[in-house]
């Protein structure tokens, strides 16, 4: 199912004795795009603290009870190594965190989760959990940080990015949304990541490889509408480019 993350924004997580909290925001890596980890605000529970849920331990989406679902104890949640979100996310902090929940670690292989393309639940398949490997380098960067950022068309600024949407099976983030306000507008479209050229961080600033008229000319994106795959089928076909589904 493809989710708004900031939908997600507040959906109550449902551990396995209890709720622990309420969904804040999300870390992704700036190679794959993919979900790291979905920061939780723990209110009243643990008071003053946030904690980091890997999508290993994220079991589906409940949307009409705005709800996910971890498959983690509040005693496994409480012990977990604690984050100063003042901070980066260090790739120190992930083998800690990595080794206290035993999982793989997802650069130490060439897909998207280290030796698999999909998230693997089957600890049996995991190999090497949390091992050593140093893998491929990457940075991890907040949701909320790169909501704003500018979208940089071939010929020019076009708009900038207002969501994520995600794939709640995978935790792939499979567009982004992009309002085009400043310069067509009302208008908002898709953008998958796979079209992004580069990533100027100090500028906030997205560079994608396409034309302000191609984009204007794209589908539409309303926030009310459900995502179908006829909708990304007229999407992927108006910029010439295969689905991911493929």
């Amino acid at each position: 199912m493809l989710v708004k993350a900031d939908a997600l924004k507040g959906y109550s997580l449902a551990s396995i004795d209890g709720d622990i909290g309420s969904a804040d925001e999300f870390y992704f890596d700036d190679r794959y795009w993919a979900i790291r980890y979905l920061v939780a605000n723990t209110g009243t529970w643990l008071i003053g603290r946030q904690v980091l849920i890997s999508p290993y331990s994220l079991d589906g989406v409940n949307a009409a009870e705005e709800k996910v679902y971890v498959l983690l104890n509040k005693k496994q949640i409480e012990d977990s190594p604690s984050i100063d979100m003042d901070k980066p996310v260090s790739r120190q902090y992930e083998g800690f965190y990595n080794g206290y929940y035993g999982l793989p670690n997802y650069w130490g292989g060439p897909y998207m989760w280290g030796d698999n393309p999909h998230i693997v639940r089957d600890r049996s398949r995991w190999g090497l959990a949390a091992s050593e490997a140093k893998g491929w380098d990457g940075h991890l960067r907040s949701s909320d940080e790169v909501t704003g950022y500018h979208l940089a068309a071939l010929d020019g600024e076009i708009g900038h990015v207002k969501d994520f949407i995600v794939d709640d099976e995978t935790w792939a983030i499979r567009y982004l949304v992009v309002a085009t306000k400043n310069w067509l507008p009302g208008k908002k479209v898709l953008i998958s990541p796979k079209w992004i050229e580069s990533v100027s961080w100090e500028e906030n600033e997205v560079a994608i490889g396409l034309s302000r008229a191609a984009i204007k000319a794209a589908p539409e994106y309303h926030d009310e509408s459900l995502l179908t795959r006829d909708y990304e089928t007229g999407l992927y076909g108006h910029y010439n480019r295969e689905g991911y589904w493929v």
